[in-house]
């Protein structure tokens, strides 16, 4: 199945849901001005998982990664305790042995790179705005704790990587995080070594093209 065939009915059923989500008439704007407010704000929301669909699904097509989502990634006690004890820096050097859980993280991305055999995991956002202080945080967090489990996690699964990173997607490019921990949409083609940009934006094109036929509809 090609890319957008694959990409595209998400993209349906996420304009499908906007054109029937309940909105409240606001006095001032009335009922048309009402209702397209209502369907933008929301469109902004659903797009950060339709980025994830695209992304995944663009980098399906190198014949050099394997990509899959992870929607319990365990956390153990011992990353835990670590976190926050360290430099950024420290944790890419700090390894500990995956399997026991007190917690678990949903991770966007997962890519093992067959070619320089590195495992990499990805937390993906629009980066079209900035976090408060708090939510940095969460991020930094959950960032390293992946960090220090990703090698011994992709070891269970017997892809054996010789470098594992955790990284952070600001696709539109208001970065939360400095690199190397975070990267922007117009670096993914240099950093996959792969077209993954020129596809995610026919995937967005397309979710443009029927968010805005939606809203001349009203």
């Amino acid at each position: 199945m090609a890319y957008l065939d694959r990409v595209t009915p998400v993209v349906d059923l996420t304009i499908s849901r906007l054109a029937s989500q309940r909105f409240l008439i606001d006095p001032i704007s009335g009922e048309k001005f009402s209702r397209q407010t209502s369907i933008i704000s929301s469109a902004y929301k659903r797009h950060g998982a339709i980025l994830e669909v695209a992304i995944r699904e663009s980098l399906r097509e190198s014949n050099r990664h394997q990509v899959w989502r992870e929607d319990a990634f365990k956390v153990s006690r011992a990353a835990d305790q670590i976190v926050g004890q360290q430099s950024d820096e420290a944790y890419s050097s700090t390894t500990l042995p995956y399997g026991e859980a007190v917690r678990t993280l949903q991770i966007d991305m997962i890519a093992f790179d067959n070619a320089d055999k590195t495992l990499r995991a990805y937390e993906i956002k629009r980066g079209n705005g900035a976090f408060d202080a708090g939510k940095i945080r969460s991020i930094r967090r959950d960032l390293n704790v992946t960090q220090m489990l990703l090698k011994s996690y992709g070891e269970t699964f017997r892809l054996n990587p010789v470098k594992a990173e955790a990284r952070v997607i600001f696709y539109y490019g208001i970065r939360s995080l400095p690199r190397p921990y975070s990267l922007i949409g117009a670096e993914l083609n240099d950093h996959f070594g792969f077209g993954v940009y020129d596809l995610v934006e026919t995937a967005n094109a397309y979710f443009r093209q029927k968010l805005h036929e939606l809203l001349e509809r009203i």
